[in-house]
């Protein structure tokens, strides 16, 4: 019972932290991980075991799904390039670079143990960076750059981490064999994603409740973690891939499951990123209590890790910048100062905390783990120093270097994708027959439909109408609309999503305002 009141506490304090971070104006993984910190210091608070090895079923599926979930194969189609280079690479060279100190500092901790905590404090939050750009009115070029970066750079990290505790925990080497097993292993997880998005798509067909629908949503990401794992594939690259394959089945006429399972991931995402901060603190408080003063021994390390992720992420993103320079490539930075912002924007959160409570506490032969609590006090002083720092101070930073945005790039594009939504609704009704069939008042109501959606479809209003009232226009009408007009307009995004010189996260918007207008017409 103490268990579950604790549990039950963490979810309520993450709460409280997002209603305080809203007045405060701070972003709540700043105040949860100063709270899952506090924890550490309150005399008899109760304990809770969670096995290392139910971490990562626990806390990753739901985790990378909800990221996932944002994303499509167009983005990853368009972005590809900004993907290799950050969400791959970065995570690759900061592994090594991070593995290759703590090897020489560390004794006794070993080369896959070494390159474990690399992979851990490697994938940058995009959740955490979000919620401080979003009030720092960053310019939204530089949003697309993180956005795209935290795509993958987890499920990317996740994969490097598994095989190297794989390795520690038998004895073994990590040689050239691991990344055939990897190839292997991501291709039938990918054949297991691709089967899994299909037998969702299958399933919400057949179940007539919404609620069941959006419920499949929450077992799905379990299912094709476990079935990839129970397989010997990657279940990271199966959740990914199921997620994105759920998008690409998505249909029109399934406006209200959208909005109702992007909600309901919202809450998802919040809480399980609350949970996880608090277990970490718990967790930290073992290793205080089992280390004692020998714990000062480890910030000089800890120091050394967190100068070595900043150095390794500024140099890499000046290399990128020098480059999209040449090429004039608008997804990388281009300057000193994005380089500098986007370098303070490297803010660890869920990923580091999961791996962080994931690493076993023994070896296969009954040894402890090689340094395993020195290693959760450096992932934590990378999350203070990553997390904390700028999330405390970027917006001096953005003002001091003037570097905020107006917002004006990401409004024009959305008027003009409306506009191309307005239009493709017109002439999708201009060519039904119905148009020929309605009276000419009703003809006048369509028109004057029409002409409101473009301004609908950017600002989200309703333009006070009450949901009876627009019934009150004529029940064709709606009926027109909704099954022609806003299908038309739904298809037109769709496509322009695909275009490599538009921003997907403009077109997502503009597809979730479509679903909005869908779901307030009556059926």
């Amino acid at each position: 019972m103490d268990q579950l009141a604790l549990i039950i506490g963490l979810l309520l304090a993450t709460v409280v932290a997002v209603g305080l971070g809203d007045r405060l104006r701070l972003p709540y993984p700043v105040l949860m991980l100063i709270l899952a910190a506090s924890l550490t210091f309150i005399p008899g608070f109760p304990e809770m075991d969670i096995s290392p090895e139910l971490i990562l079923p626990i806390f990753l599926p739901p985790l990378l799904f909800a990221t996932a979930q944002r994303s499509s194969w167009a983005v990853f189609r368009v972005r590809w390039r900004t993907l290799i280079m950050l969400a791959v690479a970065l995570v690759i060279v900061s592994t090594a670079a991070v593995a290759g100190a703590a090897w020489l500092m560390i004794p006794g901790i070993g080369i896959p143990a070494a390159i474990a905590l690399g992979a851990m404090v490697a994938p940058p939050d995009p959740v955490a960076v979000e919620s401080v750009a979003g009030r720092v009115h960053m310019p939204r070029r530089l949003i697309t750059v993180l956005q795209s970066e935290g795509l993958f750079n987890d499920a990317a990290a996740i994969v490097i981490f598994q095989a190297a505790v794989a390795a520690a925990v038998s004895g073994s080497r990590i040689g050239p064999d691991v990344v055939l097993k990897f190839l292997v292993g991501a291709a039938v997880a990918v054949l297991v994603g691709i089967a899994m998005g299909w037998v969702t798509a299958l399933i919400t067909r057949l179940v007539a409740s919404m609620v069941a629908r959006s419920a499949v949503t929450l077992v799905v990401p379990f299912a094709a973690y476990i079935l990839a794992e129970e397989v010997h594939a990657s279940g990271v690259i199966a959740v990914v891939v199921t997620a994105l394959e759920m998008q690409r089945h998505s249909r029109p006429q399934d406006a209200a499951e959208r909005v109702t399972r992007t909600a309901f991931w919202d809450v998802v995402e919040l809480l399980v990123t609350g949970l996880a901060f608090g277990l970490v603190g718990l967790e930290i408080r073992h290793v205080i209590h089992d280390e004692g003063t020998e714990i000062y021994g480890m910030i000089g390390t800890a120091v050394v890790v967190c100068i070595i992720v900043f150095a390794v992420r500024f140099l890499w993103l000046a290399l990128l910048a020098a480059s999209a320079r040449k090429r004039e490539n608008l997804l990388q930075p281009t300057s000193a100062k994005e380089v500098l912002i986007l370098t303070w924007c490297g803010m660890r959160g869920l990923a580091t905390l999961a791996l962080a409570l994931a690493l076993p506490l023994t070896l296969a032969d009954g040894t402890p783990f090689p340094a395993r609590d020195q290693l959760l006090v450096i992932a934590c002083a990378v999350l203070l120093a990553t997390l904390v720092l700028p999330g405390l101070t970027l917006p001096w930073l953005m003002k001091v270097l003037k570097a905020t945005g107006d917002g004006s790039e990401e409004r024009d594009a959305a008027r003009v994708l409306a506009k191309r939504a307005q239009q493709a609704a017109v002439a999708a009704l201009k060519d039904n027959d119905l148009m020929k069939e309605l009276p000419p008042e009703k003809v006048a109501l369509v028109k004057e439909k029409m002409t409101r959606l473009h301004a609908e479809l950017l600002d989200g209003s309703l333009k006070n109408e009450s949901v009876g009232e627009k019934r009150k226009r004529g029940r064709e009408l709606a009926i027109a609309v909704q099954t022609i007009a806003l299908d038309a307009a739904r298809q037109e995004v769709v496509a322009a999503r695909n275009e490599p010189d538009m921003d997907p996260e403009v077109a997502d918007r503009v597809l979730r305002q479509l679903d909005l207008r869908t779901m307030i017409m009556p059926e």
